[in-house]
């Protein structure tokens, strides 16, 4: 009889969620939460095995973020993959419920990418330049409590540096600082 890690391995090695939405904007293809969702379903049911995604909403340093889990279960044994996305709660063209969605989805989708081992090097993240994007984040300086409180954030698992770049600019020397 297979076991829970047999059977991860086995969906890990065959999963195949391709890129098929497309950003004409910013000219890019990327793959949704729910894009990852329906290539993994077969494989979940040829394993007999449950996934649940739950997600909450935490602030931490005065910023607000959703932490999702993705958790896989033999209904004895379970493994989990959480991933966070930090919510912008003045993002123009959006309404506070859709900026939520937004990122409930965004975290989501990395935990998934976590768990399944999704590889998303080559996504948005890593090919926008952000050229055009207007930056009005404060720097994160040393031995401010705001730096404190990021720095606690960080070494408790609760906020990764991508988090506290959503909200700050970050120098490479407060950025060592931090993972330190």
């Amino acid at each position: 009889m297979k076991t829970l890690n047999d059977k991860l391995v086995d969906i890990q090695g065959r999963l195949k969620a391709p890129k098929n939405q497309r950003n004409s904007f910013g000219n890019y293809n990327y793959r949704s939460c729910e894009d990852i969702l329906e290539a993994l379903k077969p494989l979940l049911i040829e394993h007999n095995l449950r996934l649940t995604i739950t997600d909450d909403t935490v602030e931490i340093a005065g910023i607000v973020f959703i932490d999702a889990e993705a958790m896989i279960s033999d209904g004895s044994n379970s493994v989990s993959s959480r991933a966070q996305a930090g919510i912008n709660l003045n993002k123009k063209g959006m309404d506070i419920a859709q900026s939520f969605g937004a990122s409930s989805s965004y975290a989501r989708k990395y935990a998934l990418n976590g768990l399944f081992l999704i590889d998303d090097t080559k996504d948005a993240d890593a090919t926008n330049d952000h050229k055009g994007e207007s930056n009005n984040k404060a720097w994160l300086n040393k031995g401010t409590p705001q730096f404190n409180n990021a720095k606690k954030a960080i070494q408790s698992g609760q906020f990764s540096l991508a988090n506290i770049r959503e909200k700050y600019n970050v120098s490479k020397e407060v950025a060592e600082l931090l993972q330190n």
